[in-house]
C-alpha cells in the first residue's frame, strides 16, 4: 500500500475544501438552518408531536442525513471528475499507484468532508432545538457508513460523467426529490396503505430511519435492515467502481 500516494490526494482534496470553504461549508449549513427555521420553528409549532417527539426535533437527522447524502456525492464525484476534465487524471493512472489507493484518497477525503459538515450541522440544529441523542456510537457509525457509501456512489458519478452537467443529473433529478420523500421531514406511518408500501421501495427512507432511530429510539423500519441496505449499496458501488478501472471506462482514452 502507497501511504505516500494516499496521504498526497488525500490532503489535496482537503486543501480544496478549506479553499472553497465559502461553498462547501457555509452554503450546506445557511440552507440546513433555513429548513429548521421554515419547518422546526414555523410549521413545527403547529404540528403535533410524531411518536413523542416533537416535530422540530423529528427533522434533525433527516436534515443531517440529507445533506450527508448531497455533500458525499457532490465531494467524491467533483473530486474526480475535476482531474478528468483537465487532463491530470492521465499522470495519476501512470503513477505507481494502484486503484484502490487512488480509491482511498479521493473516497477518504470526500466521505471526511460529509462527516465534518455532519457534524457542524448537527451542533447549528442543536442551537435551534436542543436534543439528547439515545445512541451516540451507533449515530457515529451510521454517519460514517453512509458518508463512505454515497462518497463512493459519487465517485463512479464523476467516472461516469462526461461533462459538469451530467455531473449534476443523478444527484438533482433522483437522489434529491428521493431524500425529501424518503420520511425527511415525516413518517411513513403517517402515510396510507398503499403509499407506504410504495415508499418502503425508497432506499433513502432506510438510511433516514436508521440515523433516527439512533437519536430517538424510533423507526418506521428496523434499524439492521437500514444497516444491511448501506452496506449492500456499498459492495454494489465497489464493485462498479471495480468493473470502471479493470475496463477503464471513461478513464482510458
Amino acid at each position: 500500500m502507497n501511504v505516500y500516494a494516499i496521504r498526497a490526494i488525500y490532503r489535496q482534496e482537503m486543501y480544496r475544501m478549506w479553499r472553497t470553504v465559502l461553498g462547501s461549508i457555509f452554503t450546506p449549513v445557511i440552507t440546513t438552518s433555513l429548513y429548521f427555521v421554515v419547518f422546526g420553528a414555523a410549521i413545527g409549532s403547529r404540528m403535533q408531536p410524531i411518536d413523542g417527539v416533537h416535530y422540530a426535533n423529528f427533522i434533525v437527522p433527516g436534515l443531517i442525513m440529507m445533506q450527508l447524502l448531497t455533500q458525499g456525492i457532490f465531494n467524491a464525484s467533483f473530486g474526480i471528475h475535476m482531474p478528468k476534465f483537465n487532463g491530470t487524471i492521465y499522470e495519476v493512472l501512470s503513477a505507481p499507484v494502484s486503484p484502490i489507493e487512488i480509491l482511498v484518497g479521493y473516497v477518504g477525503a470526500a466521505a471526511t468532508k460529509a462527516v465534518i459538515l455532519g457534524l457542524i450541522i448537527m451542533g447549528v440544529a442543536w442551537a435551534f432545538v436542543p436534543f439528547h441523542i439515545l445512541h451516540p456510537f451507533v449515530m457515529l457509525a451510521f454517519l460514517v457508513v453512509t458518508a463512505l457509501t454515497f462518497s463512493l456512489f459519487g465517485f463512479a458519478i464523476g467516472i461516469w460523467a462526461d461533462g459538469f452537467d451530467k455531473l449534476q443529473v443523478i444527484p438533482t433529478m433522483i437522489v434529491m426529490p428521493l431524500t425529501f420523500l424518503g420520511g425527511t421531514f415525516y413518517s411513513i406511518n403517517m402515510l396510507p396503505g398503499f403509499w407506504r408500501t410504495v415508499a418502503l421501495f425508497n432506499p433513502i427512507v432506510y438510511l433516514v430511519n436508521g440515523f433516527r432511530w439512533s437519536f430517538y429510539g424510533i423507526a418506521d423500519v428496523t434499524p439492521l435492515i437500514s444497516l444491511a441496505f448501506t452496506g449492500g449499496f456499498m459492495l454494489i458501488c465497489l464493485a462498479v467502481i471495480y468493473w470502471m478501472f479493470r475496463t477503464g471506462y471513461k478513464l482510458k482514452v
